[in-house]
Order: C-alpha cells, then sequence, then structure tokens
C-alpha cells in the first residue's frame, strides 16, 4: 500500500487556531482511529472522544477543525451508527483514507506467551485473531475499544492478561509486543472519511475523484431500479451502495452511495438528476479525491 501524507486541511470558518490543528476520532489515546490520523494527517494533533456522537459534535461546534470517522473494514463489514449520524450531521465529507490494520499481541513486562490466560479486546480485533487466540487457547475478554484494553491490561500489569491493540498503544501504555502482526486476514484494512463544516469544490478534471451522497426512493415497485438507472445509462461508477432503516418504519429506508465522479462532469449530473426524479429526497455528502489504495485493491483482486 502506498503512504499518501495529506496536506495540513484549512481551517474552516469559525474555528480558532488551535481547533483547526486538531483532528477528532472516537476512541481512547492509541485507538486505530487514533494511528490512522496520525497516519494520515502528521501535522496534525488528535482529539479522543468517546463517542461517534461527540466526535461529530467536536466539529459541529468548532471544537476540532475536522473529524476522521471509520466507515467500513474488509473483514468486518460496515461500522454501525455512521450512517444515521453522518446525514444530518451538517458535516462534509472532504476526503478518505484506508488504514491497514495490524493487530499486535501486547503484554506487561515480564509476560510471555507461555504465562497467558486471557486477552482483552473489542470484539471485532478478537474476531480477526480467531487463529492465535485459539491456538495460544486464550480466554478472549470483550471491551469496548482496543485501547481501552491495552490501558487496562497495562494498569493491572498481570503478566497472564494481554491485549490486542495497536504499535501506538504499545508506546503510550508501555506494554511489550509479544507477537506482531496476528490478524488472521491480511487484506484487513479500515476505510475512514474525513469530516469538516465546510464542503470542498476540488477541480472536476484533477485526479480521481469521489461523490458520496444518501438518498430516499418512493415506497413504490422498481423505484430504486429507476432511481438507479441514471447511474448506467450514463456510465457512472457506483462503488458503494447500502441500505438502512430510518425512524423504525420498515418501509421507510435510507440509501448510502459512492459514485466516481464529480457533480459537474456531463454524465454524473445527468445520473444525479434522473435519481433526484425518483426519489423523495437526496443530499449530496462530499466530492473529493480518491485514495490510492482504491485503485491498488482494485489490481489485487483483478
Amino acid at each position: 500500500m502506498t503512504k499518501r501524507t495529506a496536506r495540513r486541511p484549512a481551517a474552516p470558518d469559525g474555528a480558532s487556531a488551535k481547533a483547526a490543528s486538531l483532528i477528532a476520532f472516537q476512541g481512547e489515546p492509541g485507538a486505530y482511529s487514533d494511528l490512522a490520523c496520525r497516519e494520515a494527517f502528521p501535522n496534525l494533533t488528535t482529539l479522543p472522544c468517546r463517542s461517534f456522537a461527540d466526535t461529530f459534535a467536536a466539529v459541529v461546534e468548532g471544537r476540532a477543525g475536522h473529524a476522521m470517522i471509520p466507515i467500513e473494514n474488509s473483514v468486518a463489514g460496515r461500522v454501525a451508527d455512521i450512517h444515521q449520524l453522518l446525514p444530518d450531521s451538517g458535516l462534509h465529507i472532504v476526503g478518505e483514507h484506508f488504514h491497514r490494520v495490524r493487530h499486535q499481541l501486547l503484554a506487561p513486562m515480564g509476560a510471555s506467551l507461555g504465562t497467558l490466560r486471557t486477552v482483552h479486546s473489542h470484539v471485532h480485533a478478537l474476531s480477526q485473531c480467531r487463529k492465535l487466540i485459539t491456538r495460544l487457547k486464550l480466554k478472549p475478554i470483550v471491551h469496548v475499544d482496543t485501547a481501552g484494553a491495552a490501558a487496562e491490561v497495562a494498569e493491572l500489569g498481570d503478566t497472564a492478561r494481554a491485549a490486542i491493540a495497536s504499535e501506538l498503544a504499545a508506546r503510550i501504555y508501555k506494554l511489550q509486543t509479544l507477537v506482531a502482526g496476528i490478524e488472521d486476514e491480511s487484506h484487513n484494512t479500515t476505510r475512514f472519511i474525513v469530516l469538516a463544516r465546510d464542503a470542498i469544490d476540488p477541480d472536476p478534471d484533477t485526479g480521481a475523484l469521489v461523490t458520496s451522497f444518501v438518498f430516499n426512493v418512493r415506497n413504490v415497485p422498481a423505484a430504486l431500479y429507476k432511481a438507479l438507472g441514471g447511474f448506467a445509462t450514463n456510465g457512472v461508477n457506483m462503488t458503494k451502495l447500502e441500505s438502512y432503516m430510518v425512524g423504525g418504519a420498515f418501509t421507510a429506508t435510507r440509501f448510502y452511495a459512492d459514485i466516481e465522479g464529480h457533480p459537474r462532469h456531463a454524465n454524473v449530473a445527468l445520473a444525479l438528476e434522473e435519481l433526484e426524479f425518483f426519489s423523495r429526497e437526496m443530499k449530496l455528502l462530499g466530492t473529493y479525491q480518491a485514495h490510492p489504495y482504491r485503485f491498488e485493491s482494485a489490481r489485487l483482486i483483478a
């Protein structure tokens, strides 16, 4: 995977210089989101937040210039809550980042593989490292997040306890890495979106672009088929389409989609116009540069 160092984002209107230098993420210091933020924006300071809602609020309220939120993982799939929070947050997607997840088996100093009895982490991290956990005959203990698990293991100092977390968590909580790269799947990658209060408008003729949006179709037969027909007839590639329930109603479905291109591209404009005609609501979430990993991963499975 080719690393891309993102340029420092400009301060949004009304944000202080200090806030503009902060990028919010959900989790404890040392979480994979923290590591991904530092990887993508090494010149910004990360701001940990307790929940996804708090992370959105940090940007909305001007306490941080940007936020970086995980939206999907190549092993675990869609990240819960994001699709519910994003459309009505007032924030815009201004970029994306793909982070290769490399799980580490961490333990207090003095521990060894032979002393371990339990392993602590987020449920997804535990499920993504089943082979090692089974081989070492460890009892998995579920935590809210990986970094929190690492913090607790460090605080207890029990050589029978280990955590599955990032290399950054190992440095922050002064744990030793007993085994590195313990994930079962080598393609384990998380896609993050970068959010800001102000939308960006990249040059339609510069590089590969992604446009994200949500829409609600009418509750009539073939509504989705008709709404999406314009993308096929106009040659617009749709790279993501997901549905989720709105307001607890089984007939009120909202769709989230990513397409290649800019709304000012003629074929994209025609496709979006047709989508709007067959939809009750359509909201653009942002147009931004495609991350190089999109094309690298496509080559790997071609």
